[in-house]
């Protein structure tokens, strides 16, 4: 379903999650969440056979930054009762993507048809969570500001493996006024269970990005004078690593479609 301008105003008016989840479960709205129900925290998705789920969750323990856990729920729940109790994640993300030994086979809107009693579910923080907190201060995020999604990009940055699971680190991509860089990163850094500070500012080539201008997933944004690319670690490393270490089967959110949980940003801020 394409939204309209129209629609995407009325959608910024919604206050509560689950209103979304539930337009998301029926199949009425698929699209990107960037910017939907300010002020609560968003998270990226994996789901594994509980045989390789253990090497997948060593994966996320040794690389913290792009792949900080929120929740990871027992074999067969798809209920996640700390971060959206009633949720369905079979249902309540717009848009999941399926890998069957590292190759993407699909996208679909629902996995019910999929479900397995083994399944393993990771909640992963993600970086639109603290978004909010760079527009509240006046820094602008283009993405938002467009209606689009995030540019997002695999860099030459190697994960830390782990198990079966490794991979390059991916990043998000954000233009920042030079002169509210290092405000921005201040800002972000109180939120590290949404991937925190950049891990990267300025040359795009210095982690291995050849054509700003084309990203792996997500939009193109506008980089405009004055401005500088900061780059935040981003909860699609999972995917890469998927592609890469060919579990037997993985299933995630759609890049930039994640799901809505019922948590506030503020819970997550680490205020010193």
């Amino acid at each position: 379903m394409e939204t309209t301008s129209a629609t995407t105003t009325s959608l910024a008016a919604i206050q509560d999650p689950r209103v979304l989840r539930d337009l998301f479960r029926t199949g009425e709205l698929v699209r990107q969440t960037s910017g939907l129900v300010p002020g609560r925290v968003q998270a990226n998705l994996a789901i594994l056979p509980a045989a390789e789920a253990v090497d997948f969750e060593a994966f996320c323990r040794q690389n913290p930054k792009p792949c900080p856990l929120l929740e990871v729920l027992p074999a067969g729940s798809w209920e996640p009762t700390e971060m959206a109790p009633g949720a369905d994640l079979r249902h309540d993300l717009p848009l999941y993507r399926i890998f069957r030994n590292g190759e993407l086979t699909g996208e679909v809107t629902d996995i019910a048809d999929l479900w397995r009693d083994d399944f393993v579910s990771f909640l992963i923080g993600c970086s639109f969570t603290f978004e909010q907190a760079l527009i509240h201060t006046g820094i602008p995020v283009r993405h938002v500001d467009c209606g689009t999604n995030v540019p997002m990009y695999i860099t030459s940055v190697p994960t830390q493996p782990a198990g079966a699971f490794s991979g390059a680190l991916v990043v998000s991509m954000r233009p920042i006024p030079e002169a509210r860089v290092a405000e921005a990163a201040a800002i972000t850094g109180r939120y590290p269970d949404v991937h925190g500070a950049p891990v990267h500012i300025g040359d795009p080539a210095a982690i291995g990005i050849q054509d700003i201008a084309r990203p792996d997933f997500g939009d193109p944004v506008e980089i405009r004078a004055g401005e500088v690319p900061v780059f935040w670690a981003c909860g699609v490393t999972p995917q890469v690593a998927a592609m890469a270490s060919k579990p037997s089967l993985m299933i995630t959110h759609a890049p930039g479609h994640m799901f809505l949980t019922d948590r506030f940003d503020r819970d997550y801020e680490v205020v010193k």
